[in-house]
């Protein structure tokens, strides 16, 4: 199964403070980052650094569906419409796809100065079935909500109101591809171990996990791949 989201952030500076011979440039102001993980093996198979469009929602899941060995799968989204329009291309009924939307009232949870950035508060939440008969057990997206916390606890140019937003685009995209090259490949996770018959454990990599990794990288593997 498949979940899918984009997150927010910014390079050069938020919108409001783009220079006039800047404004609607790419690679200035919001910056959206559309990634997907597979809830099993907890691997992420792509990802786009661009813009929140109809024309990059298309390449970012041809790109998806192009990684997938068997193209019959369970896709949950959040509530953004392109994802229909390009589903509805790329796979037409050929796929199970749900879209979980949480519903939030108007207040925030307290009142003060130490409530001023916390969430509104979430009064329920509804699920919408697009095609076929997908699992809906499993219709949710916790794990992309969680990839994209440790995007943000991982690379300072994500980290809000503070001066570490990245500068230029190229840059920030570097970053990402980074981050995701590592989490992938050389980042052992607990809940992927394999227990041994003598009483040890292998680690494993969300990469070596599904099989597409024989061994967990190293920094310097990744590093020898920019000779």
């Amino acid at each position: 199964m498949i979940e899918c989201d984009e997150i927010w952030s910014f390079c050069y500076s938020e919108e409001k403070n783009i220079p006039e011979d800047k404004q609607g440039e790419y690679g200035f102001a919001e910056v959206w980052t559309w990634s997907a993980i597979d809830t099993d093996y907890k691997l992420v198979p792509t990802w786009l650094v661009g813009e929140r469009t109809l024309s990059d929602a298309y390449v970012f899941l041809s790109d998806l569906k192009s990684r997938l060995k068997d193209s019959r799968t369970q896709l949950t989204t959040d509530g953004l419409r392109k994802y229909l329009t390009v589903l509805n291309v790329l796979w037409a009924n050929d796929i199970d796809f749900a879209m979980p939307h949480k519903i939030y009232g108007s207040g925030k949870q307290g009142q003060g100065p130490d409530t001023n950035y916390g969430p509104a508060i979430r009064t329920g939440i509804g699920i919408r079935v697009i095609s076929d008969h997908p699992d809906m057990n499993r219709v949710s997206t916790p794990y992309v909500e969680r990839q994209n916390l440790t995007m943000q606890m991982g690379m300072r140019c994500f980290t809000r109101l503070t001066n570490g937003f990245s500068k230029k685009m190229e840059f920030h995209a570097h970053a990402v591809n980074q981050n995701f090259m590592s989490y992938n490949f050389a980042r052992t996770r607990q809940n992927l171990r394999v227990n041994n018959a003598d009483g040890t454990f292998t680690k494993r990599t969300p990469a070596t996990a599904a099989g597409i990794a024989d061994h967990v990288w190293t920094r310097w593997e990744m590093a020898e791949l920019l000779d």
